[in-house]
């Protein structure tokens, strides 16, 4: 009876191992070693646990700091992308883990890119040419991208809303002080026409600098795509801008103050 029951028991067990898939994890990217402008496609598969629920990227720096950590959709077949662009002003020079992990399990997997310096033309630099000077403005004014910042006056909320023709990948905003340090950093995804809709909350010891702060957004392969809006802040909320209504007041204000002194020259006079 004991050699039966015994029996059943492992008949039980290796049921349940051959029903019950092992749970793994799997991690690869695009190119294990890129320039410091290039971005890198993070790809991946999951076996047995919840696709409801997204997987988590962690991208490590070489110096150890987190630079992005986006949930990432899985889809019915298990599988997971995710296109990381370049942290500003680039990439740093030395090697990248991407981990994964899921909230149903302590299993994760790990995947790693080197990153080399960009090698920029001497000549571009020290002896730009006329023709290139234009061609940069010119993709300045088509950046392909237009946003608009909106906040109200003493709010710790700015709403960026806007659109852009390059619909492939996440936009990444970076937000900088007025001394240029980099304060923030954020990221959305485009919807299918374009749109996309952002808020940037302001306060806490990075925003401690009064002045008015840069907002850029970056979209593309190697940002080449770039749009920026300013924004004033005091005291970590947002001042409002001296705007078109403001100054048309102030404009009738300080004619109305000439017309009147100017009245009160002639009653004067005419007295004499």
């Amino acid at each position: 009876m004991l050699k039966i029951s015994l029996l059943m028991v492992i008949m039980v067990s290796m049921i349940s191992t051959s029903a019950f898939g092992e749970t793994t994890i799997e991690i690869s990217v695009s190119d294990e070693n890129i320039k410091a402008l290039d971005p890198v496609l993070v790809t991946g598969k999951i076996t047995e646990l919840s696709k409801y629920k997204p997987v988590k990227l962690t991208v490590m720096a070489p110096d150890g700091s987190i630079v992005y950590s986006p949930s990432v959709t899985i889809g019915d077949d298990g599988e997971f992308k995710k296109l990381f662009q370049p942290t500003l002003p680039s990439f740093e020079v030395g090697t990248y883990t991407v981990t994964a992990s899921h909230e149903e399990t302590e299993i994760t997997a790990q995947a790693q890119f080197t990153v080399t310096s960009q090698e920029i033309p001497r000549n571009a630099i020290d002896q730009p040419s006329q023709e290139s000077a234009m061609v940069e403005k010119d993709t300045a004014v088509t950046s392909g991208i237009t946003m608009l910042a909106d906040a109200i006056n003493g709010s710790d909320v700015i709403k960026i809303t806007g659109n852009t023709s390059f619909r492939g990948t996440d936009i990444t905003f970076v937000v900088n002080s007025p001394a240029g340090n980099i304060v923030t950093i954020a990221q959305v995804t485009p919807g299918s026409q374009g749109d996309f809709e952002v808020e940037i909350k302001t306060g806490g010891s990075m925003w401690k600098e009064d002045g008015v702060y840069t907002i850029t957004a970056n979209h593309g392969t190697s940002s080449q795509h770039k749009e920026s809006v300013q924004v004033e802040i005091k005291d970590g909320v947002v001042v409002p801008e001296f705007g078109a209504i403001t100054l048309l007041v102030l404009v009738v204000s300080i004619f109305a103050t000439i017309m009147i002194s100017s009245k009160s020259k002639l009653n004067v006079l005419s007295r004499y």
